[in-house]
C-alpha cells in the first residue's frame, strides 16, 4: 500500500473543520458569533446540518398525535431552523461586507440549496393542513401577538403556492432558485462594476455625490457620471441586461402562477399601499411637486453657468447637464446660504458622530452604550458595544462597520446576527445587530470626516438598529424588523430628524482639530439649507421609486430593451432630462440584487409620511420629550409586527397621519 503523507498545515486545516463552531453553542459574550473560530470550510456542513435539522423538526410537527394548536404546530415551527439560522446568519451578512472570493463561492453553493428548502417549507402540504387546522379554530385565546404570527404564517403558505397542483409546484421550485442565483449574480456584477468606477477614478462610487457636488473639472464630472450611471450597462462581462430581464421573465412567470396578472400586484398584496395603482397615485403627486421645484432650480443653476460662459470658462451654449447639476447647486447653495460643506465637514468626525447617535438615543430612550473589548470581529474595522437599558438589563448588541473597502457591496444597511426572541424555556434572547457603511476611513493624519448626507445617513441605519435592538416580541417571525416593507423605515427615518438639531449637534459636532463645537452661525445654515434642491433629491428618489413599479407592472417581457423601457418610463413620469432616476435598472441592487425592495422602493417615501408626521408630535412636545419618546418606543420600536402597522402608528400619534406631512417636511407645499 502507497503510504500517504500529509504535510502539518492541511492536518491543522483537518483539525480545524472538523470542529465546527455553528453546531455548538457560543460561549461568547451577548451571543456575538466566534468569528475567529469559523473557517470557510464550516459553512457549508453547517448549512446542510441546519437543514436537516430542520427538516426533522417540521416532520415532527407533522407527526405529532395531539390535535394541531398555537403552541405545538405554529410555534414550534417558529422555534424550528435556529442551526440554520446562525449559519445563515454569519454567512449572509459577512459575505456582504466581506465578499472575499472564497465567500463568494460558499455563497453561490449554499444558495439553491437554501432556496429549494424554502420552497419545501412553503409548499409542504401535511405542515400546511396543521396550521390552517389552527387558522380555522377559536383564536380568541391567542394574544394579538400569536394572532399576527398565525396570521402571516398561514397566508405564508397561501402566497407561496401551497394551492397550486404538483407540476406548478414545482415549476415554481426551479422559478425561486434561479431568481435566487440571478440575485446573487447581480449583486456581484455591480460591485465588480463599483470596484471598476473606483479603479478609474480614485474613489468609491460612495463618494460620487458628495464629489460632483465640489469636482469643477467639468469633462471629470461628465466621465465620472457615465461611469457611475453605466455601471452594469457596458456590454461586459458584469453586464447585468440580460440577468435583469430574465429575473423579470420568471417573477411575472410566478405572479401569473399564483394568480396575479403582475409581479406588482403578488408583492403589493399584503402591503400597507395593497395595490400598484395606490402607489402610482401616491408617487405621481410626489413626482409632480418635485419636477416644478426641479424647473426653478434648473433656472437658478444655469443663471450662475452663465456667468461661467460670461467669464469665458464654459463654450457659449452651454447648459446644464445631468453632471452639472450637483456642482452647480453646489454653487448656489453656498450663495444663498453661505454654506461650505466641506467647512461642515471638519466638525463631524465618525467617532465623534457614532457617539451623538448613542447618546441621542439614550435621551430619548433610556439606553447605554459599552465597548465591548477583546472580541473578534468579522472584519477588523468592526466594533462592537453592548446595549443596556436604564435598569441596568442587556438590550443587545449593536456591531459598526463603518468604512469602505473592495470587498463590501456599495450603499448603507442594519442586519442581524442574531434575533430578538423568547425561547422554548421561557429566556429572553436579545438581539445582534450590526450596522454597515461605506465612508472614507482616517487618511493622511485626518480622522473620518463625514459629509452631512453621511452623518445623515449614519442616523438613519441607527434607526433601524434601534428597531432590532428594541424588540420585545416572543416570536422570532415578528420581532424587530420583521414588518411590512412600507412600514420597515419609519423607525429609520424619524431618526434622521434629530442629526442636525442643535441640541443633538451640542453632543457630537466638535471640530476634529481644535475641539470646538460646532458654531451657531454655521449650524443655521444647514438647518436653512436643510430644503434646498429638494426638486433633485426628492425627484431621483421618486423616479427610482416609479422605474421600480413600472418594471413590476409589466406582465410580459417580450421586446422589451433595457435602455428603450427606461427612458420610455422618465419621459412618462415627467422627470427632466437633467435629472437620472437614484439608481438606474442594471444598477438598482434593491430590486434585483435580493435587497426586497421589489415593487417596494416607493416604501421610503411612503413611511416618510409617517415619520414626518410622527416627527411634527415630537416638534409639539419637545423633541427630547420624554414621555412622547417612550411612547413611540413601546408603541413602534418593541412591536415588531405583533399588531398591524396602522394600528401601532395610532397607539402612537393618536391619529392618521397627514398625507402632507412630507411635501411640507420637504419644502414642496
Amino acid at each position: 500500500m502507497k503510504r500517504i503523507i500529509i504535510p502539518a498545515i492541511a492536518l491543522f486545516a483537518m483539525a480545524s473543520c472538523a470542529q465546527n463552531p455553528f453546531m455548538e453553542e457560543w460561549n461568547t459574550p451577548y451571543g456575538i458569533p466566534p468569528f475567529d473560530q469559523i473557517k470557510i470550510c464550516h459553512y457549508m456542513p453547517a448549512v446542510k446540518a441546519g437543514i436537516e435539522q430542520q427538516n426533522a423538526e417540521i416532520q415532527a410537527i407533522i407527526d405529532n398525535p395531539e390535535a394541531p394548536d398555537f403552541e405545538n404546530t405554529v410555534a414550534a415551527l417558529d422555534r424550528s431552523g435556529k442551526l440554520l439560522a446562525k449559519v445563515e446568519g454569519v454567512l449572509f451578512n459577512v459575505s456582504e461586507s466581506d465578499a472575499t472570493d472564497a465567500i463568494k463561492k460558499v455563497v453561490e453553493k449554499a444558495t439553491p440549496i437554501l432556496s429549494d428548502h424554502s420552497s419545501s417549507i412553503n409548499m409542504n402540504k401535511d405542515l400546511y393542513e396543521r396550521v390552517k387546522a389552527v387558522w380555522e379554530a377559536d383564536q380568541s385565546g391567542l394574544t394579538r401577538e400569536q394572532q399576527c404570527l398565525l396570521k402571516d404564517c398561514y397566508e405564508g403558505f397561501e402566497k407561496n403556492g401551497i394551492g397550486l397542483d404538483e407540476a406548478s409546484q414545482a415549476r415554481l421550485r426551479e422559478i425561486n432558485s434561479e431568481l435566487s442565483s440571478l440575485s446573487l449574480s447581480f449583486g456581484n456584477n455591480l460591485l465588480a462594476e463599483s470596484n471598476a468606477y473606483k479603479a478609474e477614478i480614485g474613489s468609491s462610487v460612495s463618494n460620487y455625490y458628495d464629489e460632483m457636488a465640489t469636482v469643477e473639472d467639468r469633462a471629470l464630472r461628465e466621465k465620472m457620471f457615465r461611469l457611475y450611471s453605466m455601471r452594469g450597462n457596458n456590454g461586459n462581462a458584469n453586464d447585468n441586461k440580460a440577468n435583469l430581464l430574465r429575473t423579470m421573465e420568471l417573477r411575472i412567470e410566478k405572479a401569473k402562477l399564483l394568480g396575479y396578472d403582475t409581479p406588482a400586484a403578488q408583492i403589493l398584496d399584503d402591503k400597507m399601499a395593497h395595490d400598484p395603482q395606490t402607489v402610482d397615485a401616491f408617487l405621481q403627486n410626489i413626482m409632480t411637486a418635485a419636477m416644478d421645484r426641479a424647473k426653478e432650480e434648473i433656472a437658478d443653476m444655469q443663471a450662475v453657468m452663465d456667468q461661467d460662459v460670461a467669464a469665458g470658462l464654459l463654450p457659449e451654449g452651454s447648459t446644464i447637464q445631468p453632471w452639472d447639476y450637483m456642482y452647480y447647486a453646489e454653487k448656489v447653495r453656498r450663495a444663498r446660504y453661505a454654506l461650505d460643506e466641506s467647512e461642515a465637514m471638519q466638525y463631524f468626525v465618525m467617532e465623534n458622530v457614532r457617539a451623538g447617535i448613542f447618546g441621542n438615543a439614550s435621551r430619548l430612550y433610556g439606553l447605554q452604550f459599552e465597548p465591548i473589548e477583546g472580541v473578534a470581529l468579522f472584519n477588523p474595522e468592526a466594533e462592537a458595544f453592548k446595549v443596556s437599558d436604564e435598569d441596568g438589563s442587556l438590550i443587545g448588541v449593536i456591531i459598526t462597520d463603518y468604512f469602505s473597502r473592495e470587498t463590501k457591496r456599495a450603499g448603507a444597511w442594519m442586519s442581524n446576527f442574531g434575533d430578538q426572541y423568547v425561547d422554548v424555556d421561557g429566556n429572553q434572547v436579545r438581539p445582534v445587530i450590526v450596522n454597515i457603511c461605506n465612508f472614507n476611513g482616517p487618511c493622511d493624519g485626518h480622522p473620518s470626516l463625514l459629509s452631512i448626507d453621511q452623518v445623515e445617513t449614519a442616523f438613519h441605519e441607527f434607526g433601524h438598529a434601534l428597531h432590532g435592538l428594541l424588540s420585545q416580541c416572543s416570536y422570532r417571525g415578528v420581532s424587530g424588523t420583521s414588518v411590512k416593507r412600507d412600514f420597515v423605515e419609519l423607525p429609520s427615518q424619524i431618526n434622521e430628524n434629530w442629526a442636525f438639531q442643535k441640541e443633538c449637534l451640542a453632543t457630537y459636532a466638535f471640530h476634529w482639530q481644535t475641539g470646538e463645537v460646532i458654531p451657531d452661525e454655521l449650524v443655521a445654515k444647514i438647518q436653512a439649507a436643510a430644503n434646498f434642491n429638494q426638486g433633485f433629491t426628492t425627484g431621483e428618489l421618486c423616479a427610482a421609486s416609479i422605474l421600480d413599479m413600472k418594471w413590476h407592472e409589466l406582465s410580459s417581457i417580450e421586446g422589451i430593451d433595457v435602455d428603450s423601457f427606461e427612458a420610455k418610463c422618465c419621459e412618462e413620469m415627467g422627470l427632466v432630462g437633467e435629472i437620472i432616476p437614484r439608481y438606474r435598472s442594471t444598477y438598482f441592487n434593491h430590486i434585483f440584487g435580493g435587497s426586497g425592495y421589489s415593487a417596494g422602493y416607493y416604501s421610503y417615501l411612503w413611511a416618510e409620511v409617517l415619520d414626518k408626521d410622527a416627527f411634527e408630535l415630537f416638534k409639539q412636545k419637545g423633541i427630547y420629550d420624554r414621555e412622547t419618546a417612550m411612547s413611540f418606543r413601546r408603541n413602534v420600536l418593541e412591536k415588531g409586527s405583533s399588531e398591524e402597522p396602522m394600528t401601532l402608528y395610532r397607539n402612537f400619534r393618536g391619529a392618521d397621519p397627514d398625507a402632507s406631512a412630507l411635501l411640507r417636511a420637504r419644502g414642496l407645499r
